[in-house]
């Protein structure tokens, strides 16, 4: 078993107990929210934290534990339209960034973007017109709007 666990890599058994240690730590700090563990990250609210376990992703835990950490401490409970969530979630990956720095955690731009295009990506899939491809347009009340098929059927 040590020749195991040596093989995978000197960093990984540290970084699981970092994961672990953070863990402990944010439940301490913050004992109005709730962590357990879950099928994926996610902020439920009021004081819900959903995670992986560590072993999942050691290296990405500390960054996505955060950014649901963030969600939270920023009270991100609803959103209206698809442009408010993309919005909400820049936000909470600018939160997150400060909370590595609280906790000195190594913060990835490079990560956070990669998360953050997911939900670009989503974004312009969804207000592609399936009619005829243009570009459609979300109003208030989260409804999508295609400029030339509706102009088509006035």
């Amino acid at each position: 078993m040590p020749n195991e666990i040596a093989s995978r890599g000197s960093s990984e058994p540290s970084t699981l107990s970092s994961a672990y240690t953070l863990l402990d730590t944010l439940r301490f700090l913050y004992p109005d929210l709730t962590f357990r563990p879950g099928k994926k990250f996610k902020f439920r609210p009021k004081k819900t934290i959903y995670y992986l376990p560590p072993e999942t992703s050691p290296e990405t835990f500390p960054l996505l534990l955060c950014h649901e950490l963030a969600h939270a401490l920023l009270g991100h409970f609803s959103y209206l339209t698809d442009l408010e969530r993309l919005k909400i979630e820049v936000a909470a990956w600018e939160e997150t960034k400060n909370l590595c720095e609280k906790f000195e955690i190594p913060f990835s731009s490079e990560f956070a973007n990669l998360e953050l295009d997911t939900y670009r990506d989503w974004l312009n899939q969804k207000s592609l017109c399936k009619t005829c491809g243009m570009t459609r347009f979300e109003t208030p009340d989260g409804n999508y709007h295609c400029p030339r098929c509706d102009l088509l059927k006035a």
